[in-house]
């Protein structure tokens, strides 16, 4: 591992200051391009369900709300407190805070990239994989790349836990693992490439792997005892066995995946033939970018759902390969790589920007409808698979679980026959019950329309609407009730 020549300047006392010129140079460069390509995050209120599902959960958290008890995920909580905190100073009417801290993120992965680079090849690699990763960030269904969600603010903390321990920094390469887990849980696969380089260059191993340790409990156990512990045990690592099945939609599933990553390999046909060539030539690349993209891909298959922006994470480690591959080619096959992705990344660009979201329409009528029937103080339960209807409505949700998919395991897209009751998350339905016969919802949306979560497939459901509510009208095959009684 070599570290790259240092770009100096002389300040006014003479002194020198490592790279300034460098960075002065390259950084604008970095933050132009992340913002052009985020662009289109800008221009739709919302891109997927987990930005309403965190949305949601932000104004419950504001209420004073409490995560794990009165709103409940299967995800750490740095990422609801990210959005509750920009909700806070900037409203909560919009996401446009937390859309320019996800281009924060995106420039500060590329920036921590780019230094990795530079540190180990020298500045022109730098600049390379600076760029490759602004041009690839984007190369996936919009839905995926341009959302404010989850692995966009886990790939800063995973490549700075890279940064950390590629500097000997063991006890900061720790905290960026923790606050990677804690963006959510597969950013620990991190861990891998990290201990790997621990081991091959620690001057002792055993005082770095100490200083690790602390640096991955110590935060685990803050967040721990801030929220609930056993809550947090519970949503993130223990109560998601059959969310993380693949029995009954193997091939819905596996499709998927597929899909996504053929998708993936569009956006990085600018990288993928100089790792091949290398590889052909026997130049593998360093041992710890392999393992990175090892685990990351690990994390990808983990819980068998193969979402879009789950390859996300794939994304540093491939730009850093190619990255390495390319030194050892023609400056003109450097060109090359650049303006294949720069075609590539103009192409998703486009998408982002022309995509049709006939979802969010359909959120946004249903919520119309809803806020044209209740009240600002009213409870509703929308009974379905998107909860940014609570948020574009205004109405607070009458149950912690804000989709169905909590409740009958249809959560990740899942078209088998393990959706119903019987397959919820552990508890879940006597606390339902409880809370909704302790505050009656003064509207139930059935947003089922047709799938298999629908009130006749779930009994108790089915027996909540019967007892107590009448059917008040439609909006796009979503059904409305209202309660029976005059009471509030």
């Amino acid at each position: 591992m070599r570290a790259g020549l240092l770009d100096t300047r002389r300040t006014a006392t003479g002194s020198r200051v490592p790279g300034g010129g460098y960075w002065r140079r390259l950084l604008p460069v970095l933050a132009v391009l992340v913002a052009l390509t985020r662009v289109p995050s800008f221009v739709r209120p919302l891109w997927s369900p987990d930005e309403g599902y965190l949305a949601v959960q932000a104004r419950i958290l504001a209420g004073g709300g409490e995560l794990y008890r009165t709103v409940v995920d299967r995800k750490p909580p740095l990422v609801p407190w990210l959005y509750e905190g920009a909700f806070a100073v900037f409203g909560s009417g919009s996401l446009t805070s937390v859309r320019v801290l996800a281009v924060v993120a995106q420039l500060s992965t590329a920036v921590l990239l780019a230094s990795l680079a530079r540190r180990r090849w020298g500045d022109r690699a730098g600049r390379t994989a600076g760029v490759l990763y602004a041009l690839v960030s984007i190369g996936l269904n919009p839905e995926d790349a341009q959302a404010a969600t989850f692995e966009v603010f886990m790939l800063p903390c995973t490549a700075a836990a890279m940064w950390c321990a590629d500097r000997r920094r063991w006890g900061a390469a720790g905290a960026a693992v923790a606050c990677s887990f804690l963006v959510k849980q597969t950013g620990a696969a991190v861990l891998v490439p990290v201990l790997w380089l621990l081991w091959h260059h620690a001057e002792s191993p055993r005082r770095g792997l100490l200083r690790t340790g602390v640096g991955v409990l110590a935060p685990v156990a803050a967040v721990a005892l801030l929220t609930d512990p056993a809550g947090l045990l519970f949503w993130t690592v223990t109560g998601s066995g059959a969310y993380a099945s693949l029995t009954g939609s193997e091939l819905h599933v596996l499709g998927r995946g597929l899909v996504n990553a053929a998708i993936l390999a569009v956006a990085c046909a600018g990288l993928i033939p100089p790792v091949a060539g290398a590889l052909r030539a026997g130049r593998p690349g360093s041992a710890d970018l392999w393992l990175w993209l090892g685990s990351a891909t690990a994390a990808v298959l983990t819980g068998f759902h193969f979402f879009g922006h789950y390859y996300l994470q794939l994304l540093p480690p491939a730009v850093l390969l190619a990255t390495a591959a390319l030194r050892a080619v023609p400056r003109e096959r450097v060109s090359a790589a650049v303006v294949t992705s720069v075609c590539c990344c103009a192409l998703f660009l486009t998408w982002g920007l022309l995509a049709p979201r006939p979802e969010l329409a359909h959120s946004q009528r249903l919520a119309a409808a809803v806020a044209h029937r209740t009240r600002p103080g009213d409870r509703v339960l929308v009974w379905g698979i998107h909860p940014e209807t609570y948020w574009l409505a205004g109405r607070a949700p009458a149950t912690r679980y804000l989709t169905a998919g909590l409740l009958t395991n249809y959560s990740g897209g899942r078209d088998g026959p393990e959706v119903g009751e019987k397959y919820a998350v552990e508890g879940a339905w006597p606390v339902f019950r409880a809370e909704l016969t302790a505050r009656p919802p003064v509207l139930v949306v059935d947003d089922s329309r047709g799938r298999p979560y629908a009130p006749d497939r779930v009994p108790s459901l089915r027996r909540l609407l019967t007892a107590g509510y009448e059917e008040a009208g439609t909006v796009d095959g979503a059904v409305l009730y209202t309660r029976t009684d005059a009471q509030d």
